[in-house]
């Protein structure tokens, strides 16, 4: 009986365990980026959105979530994918300006908003799609765009480019995108009975080959499609003025749980003179 009620807790704590190590990651990215140490810093903010996909993960996983988790989660998650990204940039591209880093504020600004939001909207959890750009998401795009400067073909092709300019427009561009309604999809799920889950499986196995084997050139640029693709998909529906059949705010669960509401909000209608009335009598 000992032995089990030590696994459970051992359980309990590693989501939390490793939602503390996601901090530490996020601080140590922080203190590299203010030594100069840059890709360092990229390379960890990168590693803590890996923590902080699978402690979320493994508390499903084992029926461990908890409201103290939730809010534990986002308030690391505010320091690694909102403060330590911006502080990136500002040692980066913003230290000689004067008001420069207060595009570093509204980055972190948007970052704590969309955190809060989420955990107002989803419950801290996306069932079907994020209602905004996620927070690791928008923070490892700005992480990673310097080991991809260091690349042999961005300093062929795009080195003359103004990023001075270019980084304060993707800071700014990210912030409101967090904070936007535009709907980006969530992780799929693998499975071997459709098609469209063989190829997912395909597409995270080619990114997984490409991630370890040329990550400078993998990262930035797929963060840079995933956030396209959102957008472009939005925008794309805007004008063909399709309406969804259903709310897309609103993951399946929750539609449930509105029409449960809806159905008590008439259900005292049905009262009359202390007895209830046939359906037929309803107003």
């Amino acid at each position: 009986m000992m032995q089990v009620s030590r696994r459970r807790r051992a359980v309990v704590i590693l989501p939390s365990g490793l939602t503390l190590g996601n901090l530490f990651l996020g601080i140590w990215a922080i203190v590299s980026a203010s030594r100069g140490q840059f890709e360092l810093a990229a390379w960890l903010i990168v590693i803590a959105g890996v923590a902080d996909m699978l402690d979320g993960r493994i508390a499903r996983f084992t029926s461990t979530g908890s409201d103290f988790g939730a809010e534990l989660d986002s308030l690391v998650d505010a320091v690694s994918f909102g403060v330590a990204p911006a502080m990136i940039m500002y040692f980066l591209f913003f230290q000689s300006g004067l008001w420069s880093w207060t595009i570093a504020f509204l980055y972190v600004a948007a970052a704590i908003v969309r955190l809060a939001r989420f955990n107002v909207e989803q419950a801290g959890m996306a069932k079907t799609s994020f209602h905004g750009l996620p927070s690791p998401a928008a923070g490892g795009t700005l992480a990673t765009l310097y080991p991809f400067s260091q690349t042999d073909f961005f300093q062929r092709h795009l080195t003359q480019l103004p990023w001075n300019q270019l980084a304060g427009g993707l800071m700014l561009v990210v912030a409101g995108l967090m904070i936007s309604h535009v709907l980006y999809p969530v992780v799929p799920r693998f499975s071997i009975r459709t098609v469209g889950g063989w190829l997912t499986i395909a597409a995270a196995t080619g990114s997984l080959i490409a991630a370890f084997t040329i990550p400078a050139l993998f990262f930035f640029p797929a963060a840079i499609t995933y956030i396209t693709w959102g957008l472009g998909r939005t925008v794309l529906l805007g004008f063909l003025e399709r309406l969804p059949e259903r709310d897309p705010l609103l993951d399946e669960d929750e539609e449930e749980d509105a029409r449960d509401l809806e159905y008590a909000d008439i259900r005292p209608r049905r009262q009359m003179g202390g007895r209830q009335r046939p359906p037929e009598e309803i107003p």
